[in-house]
């Protein structure tokens, strides 16, 4: 499922940075980019757009004024450098807060969270999947899923009683899980964090196999298994 998405912020390395991440994630689809708020607006009211990243300090409105004139309710991930307006943009309903500078993973992790909401209002299943293997598409079931494995061009579903290889990117997979049961912790590995078995800093080991853990992913990893 793709999901519409523009930039408002007025400056243009932080919307340059933002643009390159956007097209980074398969699933997204940056519509527009505006510096002037004023100009959002109108192109709001008049376009579907599913998520709208934010920036709070920019003249004449201000992020958070922005969203209290928008006449329906609209899923905002705030990105700025001021960490003081976190609690009155959580209380705008903002789906997430994004300090500046943020990394691509903080990035993905803001946008997995949208697009779960999203994904649950349309009705798409919080508890499957369907990928297509030799011409059919097959049902692959969250709790039987218990790694993957990225191989260039295809990824190796590790089931608990089978596998499956598949024509499709680990970075494209990892946004169709959910965000609550998955993570990835290497370039080539996504696991389902009930599986664990058992942990380091260095690897996790699931089914008895060593999954290693890279450093760009090991913060986010740590972070995450410590607060289950």
């Amino acid at each position: 499922m793709m999901f519409n998405c523009i930039v408002i912020d007025d400056e243009l390395t932080p919307r340059n940075i933002l643009k390159q991440y956007i097209g980074d994630i398969p699933n997204l689809n940056l519509i527009g980019e505006f510096w002037n708020p004023i100009d959002a607006i109108k192109f709001i009211d008049t376009n579907a757009i599913d998520i709208i990243f934010l920036d709070i300090e920019m003249p004449k409105i201000s992020g958070l004024d922005l969203v209290k004139i928008l006449n329906e309710k609209h899923n905002i991930i705030f990105t700025t450098a001021h960490r003081e307006f976190a609690l009155e943009g959580f209380e705008l309903n903002a789906i997430d807060y994004l300090l500046k500078p943020f990394s691509f993973q903080r990035f993905v992790q803001a946008v997995r969270k949208c697009t779960s909401k999203l994904s649950d209002a349309n009705g798409i299943s919080s508890d499957c999947m369907f990928l297509k293997s030799n011409k059919e598409m097959v049902r692959i079931n969250f709790d039987e899923l218990t790694y993957i494995e990225g191989m260039s061009n295809y990824i190796k579903l590790n089931l608990l009683k089978t596998s499956l290889t598949v024509y499709e990117k680990l970075s494209g997979i990892i946004e169709k899980l959910p965000s609550d049961k998955f993570i990835r912790i290497h370039n080539s590995y996504i696991v389902n964090l009930s599986k664990i078995e058992s942990y380091t800093k260095e690897y996790v080991i699931i089914k008895n196999k060593h999954l290693p853990i890279s450093k760009s992913y090991r913060e986010d990893f740590l972070e995450c298994i410590g607060s289950k």
